[in-house]
Parts: C-alpha cells; structure tokens; sequence
C-alpha cells in the first residue's frame, strides 16, 4: 500500500487482517477504502458488512449487504450474512427469506438451516424451527449453534430430556462455552432445579461477566429463590449493557412489583412494550394491574383489550364438527389449569372437581404445567381424562381439546403464570368460561362466560368485559378446614389487639399501610402480623418494615413471619384478632382460611375486580358488617370491633359453623351452583343452534 495507496487486494486484505486483530474501526475505514477503490467486489461489500455487525451498525450491513447481493445474486455467504442482520434487526421473516433462498443455491448449508432456525424460534415456530436444527446436525453433526439451537427449542417444546442431551453434546465439543453453560442453566430453571440452575448461571457469568442469557436467568433464579437484591444487580447489570433490553426491564419490573412498588414496575412493562409486542409481558401488565389503587375496571379491562388487539385477534379461531344438539345429555367440560398442584387457584377448584356430579358431566383435566404434588395426585383422580398438557404447543392443545369434543371450555388461569389463552383464542369448544383463578375478565371474544358474583363484578361495570358475567354464591369457595383446633381469642390473654395480614407482599400498598398505621395507632397498644413467604427475604422484609415506621408505627409492634408447612401457617391464626384484608388487591384464599380459624377480616370495596374479592367473601358468609365503601370505613369498623373482645370470642367460635350453612362455604350446594350453570350454557347454546337450523 506504501508502493501503491490504490492497491485494491492489498488495502482490502489488510482490512481483513485488522478485523482478525480486533481492530474494528480501522478495519472499517480500510475495507471503505477498498470499495471505493474498486465498487463492484461483491466480496468486499460483505466484509465490510460483517465490521459493521460486530460494531453493531446493522442499518450500514443490511446496505452493504445487499449491495454484494445485487453484484452476485447467488453469493451464499451474502444472503446468509444478510439474514444474520434482519436477525438482529428483529426481522425474523425476511430473515428466513435470506436463509431459504441460500438453501436453494447450496441444500447442504448447514449454517443457514442453523440460522433458520433461530429465525423460527424467534417466530415461535417450533417444530419447523427443531426441523431446521436437526436437518444442519445431519450436515454437520458437531456444529455447536445447531446443537444448543436444538437445545432451546426443545426447552420450548418441553422436551427435557432431549434438550438435555443437545447441551451436553455441544458442551463436549466446547467445554468452556458461557453460553452454553447458561443455556443448560435455563434448562434447569424450566426443570425447577434451582441449586443446579443458579450454579450453570455464576459459572457462565465467571466467564463471561456481562453475557446477556446468564444475567437473565441469574435474575430469574434470584427472583425465584426470594434473593430480590441478587436480582436487582443481575438486572441492573443486564440494562447498563443493553438499555432496551425488554426482557431486562420485566425482571426488573417484578424486582419493583416483590418491594410493592407497583406503579414503577408497570412504567418498566409498557417502555418493554413500547420495544416489543409479547403476550407475557401484556399479561404481567394486566396482573399488575389489579394491585395499582388507581386502576378502576376501565383500565383494567383496556388492558386485556389490548392483548386481545395485539395477540388473540391474530389468532385463527376453530372450526368446529358439529355435534349433538341435545340440552340434557352429559357434558364434557374441559379444564385447562396450569394450576394443579399446591397452589391458591388449585384451592379453589379442587372442591368442585370433588364434587362433580359424574353422570352428568365428563371432566377432562389439561394440566399445563410441569409440577407434580400430592395435590396434583388428587386431581388427577377426581378427572375422567387427564391430559399432560405442558409440552403440548398451542395448535396441539387446541387440537386434542377439539378431538375430546369437550362442550364447555374453562380456563381457571386467567392472564397469570402458565396460562394458556392464546388456546382459547382459537376457540377449540363451542362454549368457552373463565372463572377460579383470576376471574377477572379476559379480554378475549372468544370466551362466552365469566364466573363471578354481583358483589365482584357489580352490574355497573359488567358492560366494560368482553364476557357475559354469571353469579355464583361467591367467585371461590376452598375445602372446609378441619384440622386446625380452635383457638381462644389472643387479646384475652396477651392484653392487647393483634391484627393479621396473611397474603403476598406486593399487595400490601402504601394505601394499605396508611390505614392500617392509623388504625394501629387509634387502637392502643395494638400489634401486627405479618406472614407470606417473601418475608425469608431480608430486603423485602426490611423494606417493608421501614414503610410501617414511616406511618409511625413502632418496629417492636410489628411480627414479620416467613414459609412454613400449611398446617403451621393456619395454625398461626391463632394468635390473631383481627385480620386485614389488603387491598386494592385483596385475598382470596387467605381471607377463607382466616375466616376457618374464627378470625373475621375486615375488608373494603374497590373499583376494580380484584379489588372487591375480599368483599365478596366476607359478605358471602354473613358478614356484610365487615365490609366498607372508603378508608375511613375501613379504619373505623377494625377500631369499633378491636373494642369488643365479648363479640369477636364468639364469632371465633361460631364462624366456622355459620361458613357451613352458607351457600358459599358449603362446597357441595356451591358445586351445585356452578353445574347449574354449565347446563344453562349448554341449553342457551343448543337453542340457538337449533334455531340457526344446525344439524348433528
């Protein structure tokens, strides 16, 4: 070049001789040169492309890259670099058009069918993309991105046991690989083998401190095992390297969400929103939701519009075989849950199945999640089928729904962890409910019914769901409980008030907080306890403490309980007077077992679902006094009742029989209750059809 500055081979070679050395930008200046030396090298163009991919300026590749394909239309290593860059571009589909038409010049390119591959995962197309993975593994059976692509897939797929050996192989092959290491780590996280897990994401991070895939399962696991400080720095870290980094912003959204600070965690969703379009971070916006005070039934529903908008409407709905019109036979009802197993909304569904009449309805379980306990063991044998449906794809869920001929569909998930919604936005039964779970609204138009009660959706606000609303005695009942003995009245014995909160951290709002430091300090002498298994976390524990005494309320007046075996949690009721419901977002389950333990909760309407849930509870067994419109209410019925220990020892005794002989306390006429209405959809259905003229 010294000789001869115009010198195309050289300037272009020296070019490739910096990049191999690290030298990015002067390599970029020298491969410029080379073009302008000489424009029509198809060669130089890509190389230039892949400078400018490393140093991420993919707008400047994709140019040069097209540019080297205008010159040679059918240069592999172009057309696969190009789709390598609408990759990153998040243009996954004109990304496989690259791929294919390099397949087509060359039927034994491995890397493009690997690069496929991940184009497709990215689509969440599945089964084409493990196709894509297998066929580059027949080409090249030790191509490491093919095996830890064939790994991710598999992982998606639920096939443990394959993505496993897919990572072990690639691992063989590069022992040292981070990420490889935090992909089995991710492996072990869907496994629930968290030891394992976290211990692949630290060895992965040791390697490579700041590598995308580990800091994310390093929060993931954190937020998993109740370490939300771990999580926060994994998160912190993840979002100084990648500033739009929207999976980072929704772990960090939980991280604000587990410290009760729900209006900054859903900022973080919708700016992830604003990046990208995903059904789970939709979700966990309209989740969150339900704990915000300002968010009334409007909001709440415009919310699952939007997913409905983003999401459900894309989806092709079914067309279903017609079948027998006949309003008395036996029906199939389907439950679709990825919540049976010890869980809240297992709680609440679990007397029901118990209780179903059998020779009038089949019920087919569609368990759709990998967790397996004695809790599950008995549903399973409460179910005439029952489906492992977790590693069914969407389109295959739909599919075996379909071909079970189940009539009236219900989804108990709602819009939380493991639903299946984009299932029912296919409409795979001809009658679709959502109700247990998260009986909130859907937002979906393809599901008919939601189970709720006048008190949890008042006729005011029914007009807002995209389903018809249908009363029960109550939105849930639980088992009776039986086992826990009888507790004597606390305040009798300890001299003061012991007020109870039993439910998960984030929903204790700083409103909450403020009213109950009131009521504290109104009641003399009056203590707080405070349990949820979140509370093994110092900083969620600390945390939340400092926002009691910053209401004034002295540190050595609050208890602050963690985990602990069910037997042992119930059996803490007995050292409280009076429980607290939370709110906006109230218990469910939690204010039942209070009520069981002969512990009244005094609770508060809402304007929102989630927010009237307590109240639907505590009025359903008798107690419509406990219940209040505003703040002030609230504060003044815990104070009025706190000054009548005579009234509360024997509400604590006759509680339990007074929940009895109440339709929504005894789960047999509650069962009753909700067949009566799976008949009634049934009937309403085979009158229109008969009407529309259908034939069987």
């Amino acid at each position: 070049m010294q000789a001869v500055p115009d010198h195309f081979d050289a300037t272009h070679l020296l070019g490739l001789s910096v990049q191999q050395g690290g030298r990015l930008e002067e390599a970029q200046q020298l491969l410029e040169r080379a073009i302008a030396i000489d424009p029509r090298s198809h060669e130089a163009h890509n190389n230039l492309a892949a400078v400018y991919v490393v140093l991420q300026k993919f707008e400047a590749a994709r140019a040069c890259q097209e540019k080297a394909i205008a010159l040679k239309p059918n240069f592999t290593p172009a057309l696969t670099g190009l789709g390598n860059t609408l990759l990153n571009m998040n243009l996954p589909e004109q990304a496989i058009e690259m791929y294919d038409r390099a397949i087509r010049l060359k039927p034994d390119y491995a890397d493009a069918f690997c690069n496929r591959g991940l184009a497709e995962l990215a689509l969440r197309q599945l089964d084409r993309a493990r196709q894509s993975f297998e066929r580059a593994l027949l080409f090249q059976p030790r191509n490491v991105e093919a095996l830890v692509g064939k790994g991710l897939v598999n992982i998606e797929l639920k096939n443990f046991d394959e993505a496993k050996g897919a990572l072990e192989a690639a691992l063989a092959i590069r022992p040292g690989s981070a990420k490889i290491l935090a992909n089995r780590g991710r492996l072990n996280f869907e496994m629930s083998r968290l030891e394992q897990a976290a211990a692949d994401f630290d060895a992965a991070l040791a390697i490579s401190p700041k590598l995308e895939v580990a800091l994310q399962g390093k929060a993931q696991v954190s937020l998993a095992v109740g370490n939300t400080a771990q999580a926060i720095l994994a998160c912190t870290t993840l979002l100084e390297e990648n500033p739009r980094s929207a999976s980072a912003m929704a772990l960090m959204s939980a991280c604000f969400a587990n410290q009760g600070e729900i209006a900054p965690a859903i900022e973080l969703l919708d700016a992830a929103l604003a990046i990208v379009t995903d059904a789970s971070l939709i979700g966990r916006k309209i989740f969150f939701l339900d704990y915000l005070s300002d968010a009334d039934f409007a909001v709440q529903q415009a919310a699952r519009t939007q997913w409905w908008d983003a999401i459900g409407v894309k989806l092709a709905q079914r067309k279903l075989a017609p079948r027998q019109f006949d309003p008395d036979r036996r029906i199939v009802i389907g439950y679709v849950a990825a919540e049976f197993w010890f869980h809240s909304a297992g709680f609440t569904l679990l007397p029901v199945l118990a209780h179903h009449d059998h020779s009038k309805f089949e019920i087919v379980c569609y368990s759709c999640s990998p967790v397996r306990d004695e809790v599950t063991a008995k549903f399973e044998s409460l179910a005439d089928v029952w489906v492992e449906a977790g590693r069914l794809s969407d389109d295959q869920l739909a599919d075996r729904i379909e071909a079970d001929k189940v009539d009236i569909l219900i989804d108990v998930s709602g819009h939380t962890t493991g639903n299946r919604l984009p299932v029912f936005a296919r409409k795979p039964a001809p009658i679709q409910v959502s109700g247990f779970g998260h009986a909130t609204g859907t937002g979906l138009r393809t599901m008919d019914y939601v189970l709720a009660d006048p008190v949890f959706i008042p006729q005011s606000a029914r007009h807002l769901l995209a389903e018809k609303v249908h009363d029960l005695p109550c939105l849930i009942t639980i088992d009776p409980i039986l086992d826990v003995p009888p507790s004597e009245l606390p305040m009798l014995r300890n001299g003061y008030v012991t007020f109870g909160v039993f439910n998960r951290i984030y929903k204790i709002s700083d409103e909450a907080i403020r009213v109950w430091s009131r009521v504290m300090r109104e009641v003399t002498g009056s203590k707080i306890i405070i349990k949820h298994t979140m509370l093994d976390d110092p900083l969620v524990r600390d945390r939340l403490i400092a926002r009691f005494v910053a209401h004034g309320v002295a540190e050595a007046n609050i208890t602050c309980l963690g985990s602990s075996p069910r037997a042992e949690h119930l059996r803490a009721f007995a050292n409280v007077d009076i429980s607290l419901d939370t709110f906006p977002q109230n218990g469910g389950v939690s204010t039942w077992e209070s009520l069981y333990a002969g512990v009244p909760v005094v609770a508060k309407l809402g304007k929102g679902a989630s927010s009237r849930a307590g109240a639907s509870i505590v009025a359903a067994v008798g107690l419509a006094d406990w219940v209040a419109d505003d703040d002030a209410g609230y504060a003044a019925i815990a104070c009025k009742f706190a000054a009548q220990p005579a009234h509360l020892a024997k509400l604590r005794a006759d509680l339990p029989a007074q929940i009895a002989a109440s339709p929504a306390g005894n789960v047999e006429i509650y069962t009753r209750e909700v067949e009566a209405g799976y008949r009634q959809f049934w009937r309403d259905y085979c009158a229109v059809a008969l009407e529309r003229g259908e034939v069987a």
